[in-house]
């Protein structure tokens, strides 16, 4: 919907210990000492990356009306385009593009994030410029280079279907306005999380769900780096960070964004903020040159890659999958 869920997922394998907090926002990575001193532990009470939970407790009829929202194209301007235009909840949560089209046909400016597990992120967009999913969600509908409507066109064109307004009704005790159209919306994408993937079984006690290369792609994850900003429960989401530390990764601007998540990024491609990289093997590559300064064997791009399929998770008791 909002530029911050544009389109895949831009790998950040990267050390904060470059770039340091940035300036005014107060957010500085955990040092990569700290992480490396838990590859002696194998106890998952002190890993990094904590398992996705199961969904917020939420009235069933405000989530059933929210998805509903989710679906409808009379939230934007000429009716031919829903949030799930861009974030398919059948596949991956976003497309396989490398940027979705504004109404007009041109490219977007950035590559559609995956909707799945947003709400776990400490801030909404590729810049991190919205702090609430209903300011993200206000943010899209009134964007003439995604939905290009306005909230009260929104209100007036639902009040006008019965089924609609019973269905605010029943949920409100009232018919739509501008603050139950957001508030069912991003209710609706709380839910949106995906838990139960091969390393969340592994985190929480099941020794037999990692492959012995998945661990080993897991031992190098956090000892060369990667995790120093892609870690706590969405690997990645929860602080900001430059790009092109060492070497030119993407399209040069902006030079700061928010790590993004690698929740199911085996899933998500192309990657990076500008859709660049068309697949995993790529992507690891490039971030490991651009970020670390490392140039990768074979073995361990493999071995991480495989680590990275892990974290693939069910969504409706149904493994996330790559749109075909």
């Amino acid at each position: 919907m909002s530029r911050g869920m544009h389109c895949g997922a831009l790998l950040f394998l990267c050390i904060g210990a470059a770039t340091g907090p940035v300036p005014g926002l107060g957010y500085s990575p955990v040092t990569l000492a700290q992480l490396q001193a838990t590859e002696t532990s194998a106890t998952p009470a002190v890993e990094p990356i904590t398992p996705v939970p199961e969904p917020p407790a939420a009235d069933p009829l405000k989530v059933a009306l929210g998805e509903r929202l989710f679906e409808d194209p009379r939230l934007s301007r000429g009716n031919t385009r829903a949030c799930s235009s861009c974030h398919d909840l059948r596949t991956n949560g976003a497309s396989r593009n490398a940027k979705n089209t504004a109404p007009d046909g041109s490219p977007l400016s950035f590559n559609t994030t995956t909707v799945f597990n947003s709400a776990l992120s400490f801030r909404f967009g590729w810049e991190g410029e919205f702090r609430t999913l209903e300011a993200q969600a206000a943010a899209s509908l009134q964007n003439p280079r995604i939905m290009d409507s306005q909230i009260e066109e929104v209100v007036e064109k639902l009040s006008h279907d019965p089924d609609v307004v019973h269905q605010f009704e029943a949920v409100y005790k009232r018919g739509p306005d501008a603050t139950s159209v957001l508030d069912a919306i991003a209710t609706f994408e709380r839910s949106l999380v995906t838990p139960n993937s091969q390393f969340d079984r592994w985190l929480t006690g099941d020794t037999t769900a990692l492959s012995a290369q998945q661990l080993s792609g897991y031992r190098l994850f956090k000892s060369l780096g990667c995790v120093s900003c892609h870690q706590g429960v969405n690997v990645g989401g929860n602080l900001f960070e430059r790009h092109g530390i060492f070497h030119p990764l993407a399209r040069a601007d902006p030079q700061i964004l928010r790590v993004p998540s690698l929740r199911n990024v085996a899933t998500t491609a192309p990657y990076f903020h500008d859709g660049s990289a068309s697949t995993l093997d790529e992507a690891v590559r490039k971030m490991a040159t651009a970020q670390l300064n490392l140039t990768l064997t074979d073995r361990q791009l493999d071995d991480i890659v495989a680590f990275l399929r892990s974290l693939t998770g069910t969504y409706h008791s149904r493994l996330v999958e790559e749109p075909k």
